[in-house]
């Protein structure tokens, strides 16, 4: 969010980006966040201002080994990326708390990216950040653990690494470990750099929810280091502030992006201003406390900028924000010439419960209240073929269209509220003569939803307030989809038009 030309209002980026890391080149900024089980993943966003962001793209194509993520896996695939840039190529490194670090690397940031490589095999394995040192030559990784696959976290582990990045050089040693500084749980998310003869980590400490940022230094990459406390709550409303990427301005500025985690909006992300103290420790925000307005960085002015929400879908083709929840099949979008985004029904075992299905086309929940409304036409469906607009997290809720057993369209709303609750209607079914509705959600404070729907006779609430929920680790999501139950047969399809998000 922008403030008024002078200074900005945090948080800059009012959605869930999970875990940003940021690299300046030239006078570009760039950033990536965890994308955990969408594809594609690994969003690329770039700025000028460090406070007015777009999205230009995806750096991760599909999720690999293709075959594991044929079916949502929400919480799983890419964990907290780092993004660098050296020998003229970007870099970006991330964990697969199954798998292992990966690693690719493109020449320019819209890519052609390679195909991810596995640096380093095991379980647990997470929050990897590289180095390379320009004054020795050598490179160098460091990463967290994940204790729900490797039984142990809170510490971090240091390698040297092939300059090429291709390989580790060692067996890894254990250069912080949080056990042993008092009060310190949940080491994670270290962000490795050279600066002023030290190496530094800056880490965070605490759980999401509640933790603090950390600064750890030492004049050897393998120790020991030292540490404090650089940025906490402290008396403000900015809970568990950390896990982010310091960068620097050409002239000099410093600058820290974090995340706050919000519930069903997931991790937000703050810009503080970050200097440094007669002993060279690091500064963050105020004092160490997260501001919530401040001077803009000493950069050009740029034109007010966020990432997209709205789309019209020209030619079939859906923008930038959109994600599926699994590797896409062919076939389940079809490009065409005109505009609307027309989704095949996708015959599924699961076609009622929005959770399981991989075929649900994403963007993030907006931070602050909103109104989305999308118009949708369901066309040569079968009988049970269904499509809508959902809001997705552990528990769901969404409005659209149905053909009922006699053939006819019907318009129907449904949710699920917890984990293990089936689907159920949240009101009777409608007629939706010719087949068409347009749908809304109007969002208001705590993510809390309201539904309804215009079948030529103007917008009817439908429902109880459904509360949006998030994943383990992501915000809920607003989703598209068209889907049917098994059997013979073309399903038919849906189109959606004129999907748009309106603050409130």
């Amino acid at each position: 969010m922008t403030g008024d030309g002078q200074t900005y209002t945090n948080p800059v980026l009012n959605a869930d980006w999970s875990d940003p890391d940021v690299v300046r080149v030239g006078d570009d900024f760039y950033l990536t966040a965890s994308s955990f089980g969408r594809v594609p993943g690994l969003p690329l966003l770039h700025s000028r201002d460090l406070v007015d962001w777009t999205l230009v793209g995806h750096a991760l194509e599909r999720l690999e080994p293709e075959e594991r993520f044929t079916a949502p896996r929400h919480d799983r695939g890419v964990w907290a990326p780092s993004l660098r840039h050296h020998d003229d190529r970007f870099w970006i490194f991330w964990g697969d708390p199954d798998q292992g670090i990966f690693q690719i690397n493109a020449p320019e940031i819209r890519g052609p990216w390679s195909r991810p490589h596995l640096v380093k095999e095991g379980r647990g394995l997470i929050d990897p950040c590289p180095l390379w040192d320009d004054e020795t030559g050598e490179a160098y990784l460091v990463h967290a653990w994940a204790k729900s696959r490797a039984g142990v976290n809170n510490r971090l582990t240091g390698h040297r690494m092939h300059p090429d990045g291709s390989s580790l050089l060692d067996a890894g040693k254990v250069i912080v470990d949080g056990d042993r500084i008092p009060g310190w749980f949940t080491l994670e998310g270290p962000k490795l750099h050279r600066h002023d003869g030290w190496f530094w980590i800056l880490a965070a400490a605490g759980g999401v929810a509640t933790g603090w940022q950390g600064a750890f230094r030492s004049r050897g990459f393998f120790g020991p280091y030292e540490e404090r406390i650089v940025l906490e709550q402290k008396d403000t409303d900015v809970n568990g502030p950390h896990q982010g990427g310091w960068v620097r301005t050409r002239d000099g500025e410093d600058w820290f992006l974090h995340f706050q985690q919000r519930g069903a909006y997931g991790r937000v992300v703050h810009l503080q201003p970050m200097r440094w103290d007669a002993d060279c420790w690091p500064l963050i925000g105020d004092a160490g406390a997260p501001v919530a307005v401040h001077r803009r960085p000493a950069l050009p002015a740029q034109p007010p900028a966020a990432p997209a929400t709205d789309d019209d879908f020209p030619g079939g083709r859906f923008g930038r924000q959109w994600q599926w929840t699994a590797n896409p099949g062919a076939g389940w979008a079809t490009q065409h010439s005109g505009d609307g985004l027309r989704l095949a029904c996708v015959r599924s075992g699961d076609a009622h419960d929005l959770r399981r299905l991989p075929h649900v086309l994403t963007q993030r929940l907006p931070g602050e209240p909103c109104a989305v409304e999308v118009e949708l036409h369901l066309d040569g469906a079968g009988p049970g073929a269904r499509a809508g607009l959902a809001v997705l997290g552990d528990a769901f809720g969404w409005i659209g269209l149905e053909c009922g057993p006699g053939g006819g369209v019907r318009l129907v709303h449904r949710f699920a509220e917890t984990t293990a609750d089936r689907e159920r209607d949240a009101g009777p079914a409608r007629p939706a003569p010719e087949g068409r509705a347009r749908l809304r959600i109007d969002i208001g404070a705590g993510a809390r939803c309201r539904f309804s729907y215009d079948v030529g006779a103007g917008l009817v609430p439908s429902g109880p307030v459904f509360a949006a929920t998030p994943w383990r680790w992501v915000g809920a999501l607003l989703g598209l989809f068209a889907a049917a139950p098994e059997g013979p047969g073309a399903a038919g399809a849906a189109t959606f038009t004129h999907f748009r998000v309106t603050s409130c």
